[in-house]
């Protein structure tokens, strides 16, 4: 369906943004009428809840969203079940469900924002675990109502990227999400707090896990309801292993993560809380006061207040230790 005039275009950030038009649509079939239709006119943008995003002026032309919901198991063995996933699934609504039927695998990913579809195309990661590691296709309809299911080898997913993210994919949609998740009892454990708030549970099992996750990141990350944010603004850096070398001789407290022999990820939330930014504004821009790796909108801030702060805040890391942060997040406008 197609909302009539003028729409707000929904975004965790809370920016007042509106879009000249909004279509809406609940099946592959009425995303290829809509498009037979004439439905949707240039420019356009497809999104999921808005969770990734920092518009910074109106969108003059369709934002489209997917409301495919469903979760389908198409395959299954004594180990492993392969399911379907409509691309509008809540993502975090896909964790439960999961968890609930003891399939292991997204536990990790338990209260990231977003929806199914946005999370293969951002190729979403948290606590050692990426979606790349569970997704074996993506379903995809383009702009002339051409489908295709692009294998996992052919998504090029790397650390937040994937071949849905090129400007020349724009005109690809997501559709479903197929994933293969294990029946076998395992688990990612060693990244950040885990192992250490597991410590205060009898035993571990799916429920706890999820539950523990769940409390790690509310106690990190602020209610984007409450206070406007899209969670991790920035990503954290890879860097050559000389230059962290280099750098951990300066900071011997500097944390770290091996990448491979080669390459070691920096946390950048720890860089910028080093450069003093924690809990610091740009008039109704702000690092949050608990993860310095949040950009929060205090109330009223445009896109553009946002992007100011994100510039200066990258200056400062880049002064500081000379490593460039990137967002994570993508600035439309």
């Amino acid at each position: 369906m197609i909302g009539d005039g003028v729409k707000k275009i929904p975004n965790t950030f809370g920016v007042d943004v509106s879009a000249a038009s909004f279509f809406e649509y609940g099946s592959e079939d009425e995303l290829c009428e809509g498009i037979v239709a004439g439905s949707i006119t240039m420019p356009y943008l497809h999104i999921g809840s808005g969770s990734n995003l920092l518009f910074i002026k109106d969108y003059e032309g369709t934002v489209l969203h997917s409301c495919i919901k469903g979760i389908d198991v198409t395959a299954e063995d004594e180990d492993r079940v392969w399911v379907r996933v409509g691309a509008g699934m809540v993502w975090d609504d896909f964790v439960a469900y999961c968890v609930e039927h003891n399939w292991y695998g997204t536990e990790n990913l338990s209260l990231i924002p977003g929806e199914v579809g946005a999370s293969a195309v951002q190729n979403i990661g948290a606590y050692g675990v990426e979606v790349k590691d569970l997704v074996t296709s993506v379903e995809t309809v383009n702009i002339l109502g051409e489908k295709r299911v692009f294998r996992v080898q052919e998504c090029e997913y790397a650390y937040r990227k994937s071949i849905f993210k090129r400007p020349e994919m724009k005109s690809v949609f997501v559709t479903y999400v197929n994933f293969c998740l294990s029946k076998k009892e395992s688990y990612m454990l060693d990244y950040g707090t885990i192992r250490q708030e597991l410590a205060k549970y009898p035993a571990v099992d799916l429920k706890t896990l999820r539950h523990v996750i769940i409390g790690i990141r509310e106690s990190k990350l602020p209610d984007p309801k409450i206070l406007g944010n899209a969670g991790s603004f920035f990503m954290n850096p890879i860097v050559p292993r000389v230059q962290f070398e280099a750098l951990h001789r300066q900071y011997p407290s500097m944390p770290h993560y091996d990448v491979d022999e080669e390459r070691v990820k920096i946390p950048a939330g720890w860089m910028i809380d080093r450069c003093g930014w924690k809990g610091k504004a740009l008039g109704a821009a702000a690092v949050h006061d608990k993860q310095a790796l949040v950009l929060v909108n205090l109330g009223g801030a445009s896109g553009a207040d946002i992007v100011l702060l994100s510039d200066a805040v990258r200056a400062s890391v880049y002064e500081k230790f000379g490593i460039e942060i990137y967002p994570e997040v993508n600035f439309i406008g």
